[in-house]
């Protein structure tokens, strides 16, 4: 493990393997860099990896008050320690961060993956509550983390209630909530993307860089619409479905995220 302090103060912690340019793995809501291991080390045979805790998980620090442009300082302290420049790689929440690291450094980032940002665009998912955040940040103040992450999986990822209950029995639930607190960040990012309206057309004008977004081919259809309406406002993108592929992919198959990825980089 290696640390880099961020502009604010706040310490980054962050595995680097590999050697080759620079990729910059950028994590979802409640992940630290354990969860995107397999595909660093599978990107590590052709890239130098850099896969890391956001602020407020893992080994990494936090500071407040939480802000957007905090998290985009910290993927931009990452790439000048790795020399300025690098690829970025970002998966649902995670993709949007990344979004926006790349459309406020883009001197600093040479291409970009995201993988299904979970923007909702139309009528094909249930927009979120436009007050969804302070929801959120009211359990939390009076330390309901189980409830702020059964409120999170229902309503934002749309887990059946039964399937929450499991969850919650597993050895995970305990992490999540180490990390509940972290779920106005993710939020944050998303900002008014997820109210089921057209994404603003110049929103992330200055990401001229390439840019592939992909979605899994067995993925609820408002991630195809989503990677559709992102690849038409952005510059230079291309939206690419993987056939068999899924929300969990990242983790669940990280040797077709990682393969797309390497291509993607190396043309």
């Amino acid at each position: 493990m290696k640390t880099v302090a961020s502009k604010d103060g706040t310490t980054i912690a962050f595995d680097q393997i590999g050697t080759g340019p620079v990729v910059v793995l950028v994590d979802s809501a409640l992940a630290d860099r354990t969860i995107c291991a397999k595909l660093a080390k599978l990107l590590a045979e052709d890239f130098t990896v850099i896969n890391y805790d956001r602020r407020g998980r893992g080994d990494s620090t936090d500071t407040q008050p939480y802000a957007v442009a905090r998290e985009v300082e910290d993927i931009e302290a990452l790439i000048d320690a790795a020399g300025g420049s690098a690829f970025i790689f970002g998966s649902s929440s995670g993709a949007v961060l990344a979004l926006e690291a790349a459309s406020r450094l883009p001197a600093k980032v040479r291409k970009q993956v995201l993988y299904e940002p979970p923007f909702i665009v139309d009528d094909s998912r249930p927009p979120m509550p436009a007050d969804f955040v302070e929801q959120v940040k009211e359990l939390l103040a009076r330390d309901k983390r189980s409830d702020a992450l059964k409120l999170f999986f229902s309503k934002a990822m749309g887990i059946p209630s039964i399937f929450i209950t499991m969850m919650r029995l597993m050895p995970s639930w305990s992490q999540s909530k180490s990390v509940a607190h972290t779920l106005p960040y993710d939020l944050m990012v998303m900002r008014d993307t997820q109210r089921g309206k057209p994404l603003s057309a110049n929103g992330w004008a200055a990401a001229s860089m390439p840019t592939l977004v992909l979605s899994g081919g067995k993925s609820e259809v408002f991630f195809h619409t989503a990677g559709d309406a992102l690849a038409g406002v952005l510059p230079n993108a291309q939206h690419r479905i993987l056939k068999d592929q899924h929300h969990g992919s990242v983790v669940m198959s990280p040797n077709v995220v990682a393969s797309e990825i390497t291509q993607f980089f190396k043309a």
